[in-house]
């Protein structure tokens, strides 16, 4: 009777069925929440952006820096294209981004040119008279504060003016190869809302880098930016989503059939 007692309690703790509690198991090795057919449709993402080929991959933050560049430049000119990057499309950051590094994108250089001269090479990414005062204060402060490199924490980045927690996290991971967190922005908010990937709808993105960090496996976070931000431009579209062209049209909670 003992026996077969250990081996029913065994068995509901290998399939995670029944209460936790119930069962003594310990808070820590309660199943955590997922989603629904989420691995399906992460794989569908996956193969729908096989290609390679949305803006993103081709003119994205990781294609705009001087990889040439001494590596401290290289992640000066990561940031900079990261702030240029917020509510502009990928080819007018890339065409602002080439502009400046024509004129030598350093932190001395962008110190010694003045404001006017700057909002014209960067015009007319979104916002350009915002972002002329932010990159002017925050690389004044890189050069007082942190030698003429960037910060290597999010915390001390997300200090700098104009820079919020998507750069911050796109920044680690682009210029310190480090994955600090999931980096949410407009198309990573939209789609995981729409395939239900938090327990309930949230309203800002820091919601929804919380709500996906609480479960997504961290293998997967450094991907899901670059995975979601291509789809949301080819597919997922913000206004009239192409769902008939969309693989996971079958299982997507949002899908208009």
């Amino acid at each position: 009777r003992r026996s077969r007692r250990r081996k029913s309690i065994a068995i509901a703790y290998e399939s995670g069925q029944g209460d936790g509690a119930e069962q003594g198991m310990p808070e820590t090795q309660r199943p955590r929440w997922e989603p629904r057919d989420w691995r399906q449709q992460l794989e569908r993402i996956r193969e729908m952006r096989r290609n390679r080929d949305a803006p993103v991959d081709e003119m994205g933050v990781e294609k705009c820096y001087d990889s040439s560049a001494p590596p401290q430049v290289m992640r000066y000119q990561v940031l900079l294209s990261l702030m240029l990057s917020s509510q502009t499309k990928d080819q007018v950051t890339s065409a602002a981004m080439l502009r400046l590094r024509q004129h030598g994108l350093t932190v001395d250089s962008i110190l010694q040119m003045d404001d006017a001269t700057l909002g014209q090479i960067i015009y007319p990414v979104g916002f350009w008279r915002n972002k002329v005062k932010y990159i002017k204060q925050t690389t004044a402060i890189l050069k007082q504060k942190y030698g003429g490199d960037i910060p290597r924490t999010v915390e001390e980045l997300v200090q700098l003016p104009g820079v919020g927690p998507k750069m911050a996290h796109l920044a680690m991971n682009i210029a310190w190869d480090s994955v600090s967190g999931i980096a949410v922005d407009t198309h990573v908010h939209r789609i995981t809302n729409r395939l239900k990937w938090m327990k309930k709808e949230t309203r800002y993105p820091e919601e929804t880098r919380v709500a996906l960090e609480d479960w997504l496996p961290r293998d997967l976070w450094r991907e899901l930016n670059w995975l979601l931000v291509g789809f949301g431009q080819q597919t997922c579209l913000p206004v009239n989503p192409r769902c008939n062209e969309c693989l996971n049209q079958d299982i997507c909670p949002a899908a208009k059939r």
